[in-house]
């Protein structure tokens, strides 16, 4: 190879380092939002299953007064 046949080649695999170095960081910081969006998910999901879980305890406990006042009566 003549000494511009390696500048060439060089320059190439140059280019496309830099597209593939490129390419990582867009890479990284589309995983990092993806993962603060998967913890906020998370987070949510933890929350509306307390918050069905405490409705489901009020419900039960007002079939159990509606139970004894019918069964009072």
């Amino acid at each position: 190879m003549r000494t511009e046949q390696v500048s060439q080649a060089l320059d190439r695999i140059e280019a496309h380092m830099d597209r593939l170095r490129t390419r990582v960081e867009e890479l990284e910081r589309e995983n990092r939002s993806l993962l603060e969006r998967q913890e906020s998910l998370v987070a949510e999901r933890a929350g509306l299953v307390q918050r069905n879980e405490e409705a489901r305890t009020r419900v039960e406990s007002m079939i159990e007064r509606l139970k004894s006042l019918e069964n009072a009566g």
